[in-house]
């Protein structure tokens, strides 16, 4: 299941990635042209966000914030546990409420619309809020039984994505 959310997101990433690329590249011709766009702004930002939203999935995914893993390999097994499992419940219940709170933005911003196109309604472009959050903890589930494998077996998750890129397959762990 973690791999083909990985797939899926990686795909998504680089579609917004390349969507977002196309959209600054055509608008920056357009101005050029003297002929400037007026949707390029609002949906830049959308695209940005979401990009980042998904990107911030994926990373969780495969372990990639920023951590402290050599902080909590120094501690002894048991505090190392109690450390993951309290961390684990601090980042699941902050994305719990941003999903609430997503949810709720999108209920006050109902019939609102962008500015500059005026068929796209906003509740779309920030529905990314709460789908974010909700693929954020999912990602975060995940990856949980590997990355406790790892750190209690004294394995840092953080040094193997500096390394190699992304988190050490099964196989090479």
């Amino acid at each position: 299941m973690a791999k083909l959310l990985g797939e899926v997101l990686t795909w998504v990433v680089i579609t917004l990635m390349v969507g977002l690329t196309t959209v600054v590249v055509v608008a920056v011709i357009f101005r050029k042209a003297g002929a400037s766009l007026s949707w390029y702004d609002e949906v830049a930002s959308v695209l940005l966000a979401w990009t980042t939203y998904y990107g911030a999935a994926l990373a969780a995914l495969r372990r990639g914030h920023i951590g402290f893993d050599d902080v909590l390999l120094a501690l002894p097994r048991r505090a190392r546990a109690a450390a993951v499992i309290v961390a684990e419940i601090l980042v699941v219940s902050f994305f719990a409420l941003l999903a609430w709170a997503g949810l709720e933005v999108l209920s006050i911003l109902e019939g609102e619309t962008l500015v500059s196109l005026t068929w796209v309604p906003v509740s779309l472009t920030q529905s990314i809020i709460p789908i974010g959050a909700i693929l954020f903890i999912v990602a975060e589930l995940l990856s949980l039984p590997d990355y406790w494998r790892d750190v209690m077996a004294g394995r840092s998750v953080e040094h193997a994505v500096m390394a190699h890129g992304a988190t050490p397959d099964k196989d090479q762990a």
